[in-house]
């Protein structure tokens, strides 16, 4: 391998944005899977922030997919609004590009598949399930992706 290749290859992150906890995922440098990375706390909300974009410095990030919590009927409810207000504080700060991927039951489907290898989200590791769902959020994106 080419020394400092793998750092020059561009990367998506998936964010799992709630109100205490981000859920962070990040793609291979294909871009084919995601992989959990870690939990960042929400506030304080420059914290977060200065976080998310040493996460994209050191992985070379230049586009985010974010979480978008839609309603099961379609309609934008407060989650989602406190979603689209967020990421356009990360589009300020950051300068990156922000692709919304709907969420929708995606929690449930994390709490599933950690269930299947035995983890249980708990007080204690609550962030599982964020981490979880933010790999499932960028992996359906990554699958939908025409290259």
């Amino acid at each position: 391998m080419i020394i400092g290749l793998e750092m020059s290859i561009e990367r998506f992150i998936g964010l799992d944005i709630g109100t205490k906890r981000i859920g962070v995922a990040i793609s291979d440098a294909l871009k084919i899977t995601a992989q959990p990375l870690e939990v960042v706390l929400r506030i304080p909300e420059n914290a977060s922030i200065k976080k998310i974009g040493e996460i994209c410095t050191q992985n070379n990030i230049k586009t985010i997919v974010a979480g978008f919590p839609k309603n099961m009927n379609g309609t934008i409810g407060p989650q989602a609004e406190d979603v689209k207000k967020y990421t356009e504080l990360l589009k300020e700060k950051l300068s990156v590009n922000i692709i919304f991927e709907d969420e929708r039951l995606t929690s449930k489907q994390a709490e599933r598949i950690l269930a299947e290898q035995n983890k249980k989200a708990s007080k204690k590791n609550k962030g599982l399930i964020d981490i979880a769902s933010a790999a499932i959020i960028l992996q359906q994106y990554l699958d939908r992706r025409s290259f």
